[in-house]
């Protein structure tokens, strides 16, 4: 059987694939959990944070990549030197390498990994795609009578780490000169949560970790907001967002948590037409100490309490994807960059890419993001247009699993650039094969 390694590359994450089928292996350094499937090796090189039971409070982590571009090559091949040695034990001069980079990579760069791969790891031939077209892949492959798959064109808005993209695909090639960036992401986020956090509670500046996991359990992507506003000022049982999160104390638990989750799901219970009082009066009577608190004790910072609490930070920090002109960014929100990506694309395309739009990345896993980017996409989309958005099965390996199907064609060998070629034509010249 060939050997085809896939790798999806991105900030934080790399995703492998060995032996051209479609799943097998998964290894997770940060939470030791092992499942036959699929591999995920997060690119931290510290070898303390493999242990599942360490205290993450304040790391400090390298990373080979920043803003999707390799910046540290030496890094890099100490991580896959690890990964193809210690954990996937294979040969990489007897096998392929399936590759992501990101839209718009530099040419130095590209001569950077195309000498990693070849000269410093051997491999015997390499594909380069990008992220869109593989999202692109799976989601066709998954409905084979949808849209995406008959038309052979979809529009992919990709929230990742460092960017966020809309990327219109056609005949599974993404159509570079239509495609839209916002240079705002997950960090961004994280960061500006920290400094809200930082301002109104506790320090956690350097709480990376902590913060990244207070994100993802407690944000949410607000469908009124100038309604939650006003909720969010509001006193004890009729502020349906504030929610408290423990800290890691390092002796008797080593990561953070939601103190009382149901409390943090109350938003949920939010509709258009429904009022505060009526919810607060129907909600089923439960005793939360915090709530019964006076105003004025809840204004004063007790520095021995190991906690803290949200409000409106929750739904605030992902509202920056659709107003990134909060954070003082000069740029459009993603509704209009999706409409702006559309625009550049042919007439004939419009209907097709608006009626086909896939969400991936793992920005897109914030509750409520799908309602509310459609309702702020319909008013820029013509009426006789219809407008569906499909968010990905799941964002986080979408893109993983479309470059295993492609690695799985029998027309991949074909695509790829051998080492042959790449030491008699050079980079530049082998880099024009794959199109982007």
């Amino acid at each position: 059987m060939r050997s085809v390694i896939v790798i999806v590359i991105v900030s934080e994450v790399l995703m492998c694939l060995v032996g051209g089928e479609k799943f097998q292996i998964r290894v997770d350094p940060l939470k030791g959990y092992q499942n036959p499937r699929f591999v995920i090796v997060k690119l931290t090189h510290i070898p303390q944070l493999l242990s599942p039971m360490v205290d993450l409070t304040s790391a400090a982590v390298r990373r080979p990549m920043d803003r999707g571009y390799l910046i540290n090559p030496d890094l890099q091949r100490e991580v896959w030197a690890h990964l193809f040695s210690s954990i996937l034990h294979i040969n990489p001069s007897q096998s392929s390498l399936l590759l992501t980079e990101p839209l718009f990579t530099l040419p130095s760069i590209q001569r950077s990994i195309d000498e990693l791969v070849f000269e410093d790891f051997n491999f015997k031939s390499l594909y380069v795609a990008d992220s869109p077209s593989l999202a692109h892949i799976y989601e066709a492959s998954r409905r084979p009578d949808g849209l995406v798959s008959r038309a052979q064109c979809s529009l992919v808005v990709d929230c990742g780490f460092s960017f966020t993209h809309a990327s219109p695909v056609f005949q599974n090639f993404t159509l570079n000169y239509a495609v839209k960036r916002i240079d705002l992401g997950g960090k961004a986020l994280t960061n500006y949560l920290k400094e809200l956090v930082s301002f109104r509670a506790i320090n956690v500046m350097e709480e990376t970790f902590i913060i990244d996991d207070v994100k993802e359990k407690l944000c949410f992507v607000s469908l009124d907001v100038h309604r939650d506003l006003q909720i969010a000022r509001k006193p004890g049982k009729e502020n349906l967002f504030r929610s408290t999160y423990v800290l890691p104390d390092g002796i008797t638990h080593t990561k953070g948590f939601v103190k009382y989750p149901d409390q943090a799901q109350r938003y949920l219970t939010l509709t258009d037409n429904a009022s505060t009082s009526s919810l607060a009066e129907t909600k089923e009577d439960r005793s939360y100490p915090e709530m019964n608190e006076k105003p004025e004790d809840r204004r004063r910072i007790d520095l021995t309490k190991n906690e803290f609490d949200l409000t409106n930070e929750r739904f605030l920090v992902p509202e920056m994807i659709f107003h990134p002109a909060d954070l003082g960014m000069n740029q459009a929100g993603l509704a209009e960059c999706i409409v702006r990506a559309v625009n550049c694309c042919p007439q004939q395309l419009h209907p097709v890419l608006y009626e086909s739009i896939i969400l991936t990345g793992g920005s897109t896993l914030f509750p409520q993001f799908t309602e509310r980017l459609e309702r702020e996409l319909r008013p820029l989309v013509p009426d006789d247009y219809h407008l569906k958005i499909t968010p990905q099965e799941d964002p986080l390996l979408g893109v993983w699993r479309g470059g295993s199907l492609l690695a799985s064609s029998p027309d991949f060998e074909a695509m790829c650039v051998t080492k042959s070629e790449y030491e008699e034509l050079g980079s530049a010249r082998c880099r024009k094969r794959f199109f982007h």
